[in-house]
């Protein structure tokens, strides 16, 4: 495999997908050298198809605002790679969605998906719909004609949809409703749903949970806990509530959160009262944070911002995409951070993640570290099949479980002979190995 001319390839068949060309680039880094040891997968041209989704659709969503006025957007499902089970990934509600962003999440989902050990294959989609100021009644004649177009094309046994940015459990909750209506069945087609009708306990915290329990596993392989150490968490929607609280409870100090209008210090740490107010700011429909320096005494706001700078010991990216740049990332290291644990999708550049691996600091990518919440909606679909709920103890010591065993399949392949284990290299190779081992069984199809 020459990773340049497939990529030459590639960006000559997408020009301008340059999150997605991104993820397929440093997978293919990640791989090549297993990939051309194994002439198997060659001659099945693994990479090249798994590369290409299956299939993509879009269409147009068409419904009528609360004055009554015909509104259009367009939405998207990438149904990516289904050789180790249905296809599985959010729905992601947000001006910036595009066919790139997509592709990209639904790329790295197929790796993600297959380092939980649960039988879910790679999938995503959504709209450039914008929830933010909308009345309830909008959103819901929203997702009401989203999933009119949908819902064909998706089941438990087929594609399960997720949420994702914009979409939590109300919007989760009108999207099941019309699925449901047009289905004629009550099956567990999403995840993400309410607890009183199909939903799995913990779900909300799983993903923030999720990274901090593997960046709990890195710590260990130094001797060492997050009791006592300087956090800082970047985004306060689930993921980062769910990080803060666990990081908090494990004895860290969270001494930042960030919005897109800058970030908020808080020098003696987060309280669980300050944890409690990030679900009143999520709430309000505001993608604010500056309102915690009002709130609460001590607290200091910066707009403009990111926490990067703030002299930490572990860092906590739990917002979006390229959201740290090699800036950024030589700020943290030149302050003394130990680790960087992805709790979003790819937040970290590649300038940035070379900057960590050449200074050997700890730092997992998001496809390891935020599985967390795939992996609980995967524990959501059993639950669903066996017409069962777990407590949330059971279904946080399983999550708890599987981080354990991801962290476990990176350091088995991404150990270098120096002993540094390059959770990026191993990630990548332990989704691989099972997604590529899966298609040859299978055949060309």
């Amino acid at each position: 495999m020459n990773v340049q001319e497939i990529m030459n390839s590639l960006e000559a068949k997408h020009p301008g997908e340059k999150e997605y060309l991104q993820a397929v680039h440093e997978v293919l880094e990640s791989v090549k050298d297993l990939y051309n040891e194994n002439p198997q997968y060659q001659a099945a041209k693994i990479i090249e198809r798994v590369v290409e989704p299956d299939r993509i659709l879009t269409f147009k969503v068409s419904w009528l605002d609360d004055k009554g006025e015909v509104q259009v957007n367009l939405g998207y499902r990438i149904q990516f790679n289904g050789a180790i089970g249905p296809y599985k990934g959010g729905l992601r509600f947000h001006p910036s969605v595009n066919l790139s962003i997509l592709k990209f999440l639904g790329f790295e989902q197929i790796f993600k998906n297959a380092l939980t050990t649960l039988p879910m294959g790679g999938g995503k989609g959504g709209s450039d719909f914008n929830p933010k100021g909308k009345s309830d009644a909008e959103i819901m004649r929203f997702c009401q004609a989203f999933m009119l177009e949908l819902w064909q094309l998706i089941g438990p046994d087929t594609d399960v949809p997720a949420g994702d940015i914009g979409v939590g459990g109300r919007e989760i909750g009108y999207l099941y409703g019309m699925y449901k209506k047009l289905a004629k069945e009550h099956t567990g087609v999403l995840t993400g749903k309410g607890n009183g009708w199909g939903g799995s306990l913990m779900r909300p915290e799983a993903t923030g949970y999720g990274n901090v329990y593997f960046a709990q596993e890195m710590l260990a392989t130094k001797g060492d806990s997050f009791k006592g150490k300087v956090v800082a968490v970047s985004g306060f929607g689930n993921v980062a509530w769910g990080a803060a609280q666990k990081a908090t409870e494990l004895g860290a100090k969270v001494v930042a959160i960030s919005g897109p209008d800058g970030y908020v210090h808080i020098p003696n740490g987060m309280t669980n009262e300050m944890i409690d107010y990030m679900l009143e700011l999520r709430a309000s429909n505001n993608d604010i944070v500056a309102p915690m320096a009002q709130e609460f005494q001590g607290v200091t706001f910066h707009a403009g911002k990111k926490p990067w700078e703030l002299k930490v010991d572990i860092a906590l990216p739990c917002a979006t995409q390229n959201e740290l740049n090699g800036t950024d990332a030589q700020k943290l290291v030149d302050n003394g951070c130990i680790l960087v644990g992805e709790g979003a999708n790819m937040p970290s550049t590649e300038e940035a993640i070379d900057i960590f691996l050449k200074n050997k600091i700890l730092f997992s990518p998001g496809k390891a570290s935020n599985a967390g919440g795939v992996a609980t909606s995967g524990l959501e679909m059993s639950q669903n099949s066996a017409r069962y709920n777990w407590s949330a103890e059971e279904v946080d010591a399983k999550l708890h479980r599987i981080m354990k065993d991801i962290h476990a399949a990176c350091v088995k392949y991404g150990t270098q002979p120096d002993g540094y284990v390059n959770y990026v290299k191993g990630a990548n190779i332990a989704g691989f190995v099972k997604v590529a081992d899966a298609m040859l069984d299978l055949g060309v199809i």
